[in-house]
């Protein structure tokens, strides 16, 4: 799946550039709200950060934007369903910090110096570092808090371009499972708010 995925993006990121009239480059920073959805216990929302670079390669109103940025997201479980079906109060925390790599497919309308965008496309995290904390009552889940060291999710929005300044608004819904347990399943969801600057 994550083959056929990325085959696809990189043949049409090819594509656009061989027909690109236009190519940006920009930097970006922001702050995201994140969680990971799990089925077998309940979470909040953390509060985490992103900054890196974007580029923008495309015609009059069809564009590509690969990006790269570094970014923290996590989770905070407040219960596990126990074995028998009972769920109880029980504290995690999981912090990640990532690589960030989406390939977003958009387009864009309005003038020059004041245009809209709405983008899509696939995302995969690379783990730097994690730092996780589990109360005892999560020893009954195999794995629980073993992760892997990369998830694939897919990312969605829309943005606003005023000269040289961006801002964008995004979803982002784990396709992959990141646990390494076979029972049980987690999948980061965010929504993220970035600000841009274009610097070429």
């Amino acid at each position: 799946m994550k083959k056929i995925i990325f085959s696809i993006v990189f043949l049409t990121l090819g594509w656009a550039t061989s027909q690109a009239q236009t190519f940006n480059l920009g930097v970006k920073a922001g702050v995201n709200l994140a969680k990971i959805n799990a089925d077998f216990a309940s979470e909040e929302n953390r509060l985490g950060y992103q900054i890196g670079a974007w580029a923008r390669i495309g015609g009059a109103s069809f564009y590509v934007q690969p990006e790269a940025y570094i970014g923290s997201k996590g989770n905070k479980f407040i219960s596990i369903q126990q074995n028998n079906g009972n769920e109880v109060a029980a504290e995690g925390k999981v912090k990640f910090t990532t690589l960030d790599v989406p390939v977003l497919l958009g387009t864009k309308f309005g003038a020059k110096n004041l245009n809209f965008r709405v983008m899509a496309g696939p995302v995969i995290s690379f783990i730097l570092d994690e730092n996780s904390s589990f109360s005892s009552a999560y020893q009954q889940a195999t794995d629980f808090d073993n992760y892997k060291n990369q998830a694939l999710g897919l990312q969605a929005g829309a943005g606003v371009d005023v000269g040289n300044i961006s801002v964008d608004l995004r979803y982002e819904a784990g396709l992959s499972n990141i646990s390494k347990s076979e029972k049980y399943s987690q999948k980061p969801n965010l929504f993220q708010l970035s600000l841009g600057f274009k610097i070429l």
